[in-house]
């Protein structure tokens, strides 16, 4: 149970450069979304890491249950065309 004077969670995402995906860095507490992205770029970009921050409060986050993966993921199996294994990638495509 959180305390009344706890900040919240948020789940930090970083990209690290222009057409790359953004990507889950870790985790803070913060008082709001502002105060979140300030801390993240402190935190997770000292080194000029990214150019783009996301922050999502933990609890917003919703995800699939370990104990349900096997029946949740099983509708994809045998879709080979999902996979990239048919396109031929043409010279000079970066970041695919």
């Amino acid at each position: 149970m959180k305390k009344k004077h706890e900040w919240p969670q948020w789940e930090v995402f970083v990209r690290s450069e222009a057409g790359l995906a953004h990507k889950h860095v870790g985790s803070l507490h913060a008082a709001d979304a502002r105060m979140a992205l300030e801390n993240a770029r402190d935190v997770y970009t000292r080194r000029n890491e990214g150019v783009s921050i996301w922050v999502v409060k933990s609890d917003d986050v919703y995800a699939t249950d370990p104990s349900e993966s096997e029946e949740f993921f099983d509708p994809s199996e045998g879709k080979s065309y999902r996979y990239p294994t048919y396109y031929h990638v043409p010279e000079g495509v970066k970041h695919l």
